[in-house]
């Protein structure tokens, strides 16, 4: 029996965190110990909230305990992504389902700690939104990074433009101080799939017809057609693009992405550039590389993975 493998996903649960989500718990590969949430696309409530009628949607909810987190950034005010994901997160497409889950007591920093320690070197922490609860966790627990098998961040953009500011990407952008921190506390593998390969692994109308036949058809269609909307004004192309379901492709198939190991920094100190991932591929800083970072993406093998899965 093939052993699957364990992870907890941390969330911000927007439109491409949920379909992160089902992926997660429809690949039938992982083994999802909990998901955490956090303030990010929406408030912590409604992240939280979102995450239990995803599971519920997904026939999940008695299996995947929800553990509430950090309710704002370590040192910023909030910044939801409402023009991007709707009032709800979820573009309106789950607004009349009633929530009957329940995120379970205790916070997702101790969630994390126990249930890594519980399982040493065996968890993957797969995070798609901001870091403030690892980076929290990384404060309370020092120890945890030896405990950790590997952390992936959907999260930055080394060599392009961001997507919430001109070079920031939004879950770095939003808590800055928490990504430094995550990105410099020596976790012995930590991989970073940005939006350099996260924009070529893009949901197209292609990719909707194919789900037909899948439970899920019309939740992703509702969700994401106001995204593909607005992705289309801005950059010309009806899609929705899979940022964080990748991070968990990631963690399915290491052969889906290229990567290099880099030094990687996070700015927290510039009016232009706040949030910005700036990544030394020359070297230039003589200092260790830290971070594997995506730099290639075999797109069409993930979306059939994707659809796959949901089609399950």
């Amino acid at each position: 029996m093939v052993m699957k493998k364990k992870v907890i996903l941390d969330v911000d649960t927007g439109v491409d965190d949920a379909l992160a989500i089902l992926l997660a718990v429809r690949s039938g590969e992982l083994d999802v110990l909990g998901i955490t949430t956090v303030n990010g696309n929406v408030s912590l409530a409604q992240a939280t909230i979102n995450t239990c009628k995803i599971l519920q949607l997904a026939g999940a909810e008695n299996d995947i305990p929800v553990v509430q987190g950090a309710d704002k950034p370590l040192m910023r005010p909030s910044h939801f992504e409402h023009k991007v994901h709707g009032k709800d997160g979820l573009g309106g497409a789950l607004r009349d389902v009633p929530v009957h889950k329940q995120a379970e007591p205790g916070h997702a920093v101790d969630f994390i700690f126990d249930t890594v320690r519980r399982h040493s070197g065996d968890v993957t922490l797969v995070m798609t939104a901001p870091l403030t609860n690892l980076a929290l966790a990384v404060m309370k627990y020092p120890q945890l990074i030896h405990e950790v098998q590997e952390v992936i961040i959907m999260g930055g953009v080394v060599q392009g433009f961001g997507n919430v500011t001109p070079t920031a990407e939004y879950n770095i952008y939003v808590d800055p101080e928490a990504a430094k921190m995550v990105l410099q506390a020596g976790f012995p593998k930590l991989t970073l799939v940005g939006l350099d390969v996260t924009r070529k692994a893009l949901l197209t109308e292609k990719h909707l017809d194919a789900l037909q036949d899948s439970p899920f058809a019309d939740y992703v269609r509702a969700s994401t057609a106001d995204y593909m909307q607005r992705y289309q004004e801005r950059n010309g192309v009806r899609a929705c693009a899979l940022h964080d379901p990748l991070a968990v492709g990631v963690a399915l198939n290491k052969e889906l992405v290229t990567t290099g190991h880099y030094y990687v920094d996070v700015e927290t100190r510039s009016d232009l550039c706040d949030g910005m991932t700036v990544c030394d591929f020359q070297n230039r800083l003589q200092r260790q590389a830290n971070v594997h970072v995506c730099t290639g993406v075999a797109s069409e093998p993930f979306l059939e993975l994707f659809i796959e899965a949901l089609r399950r």
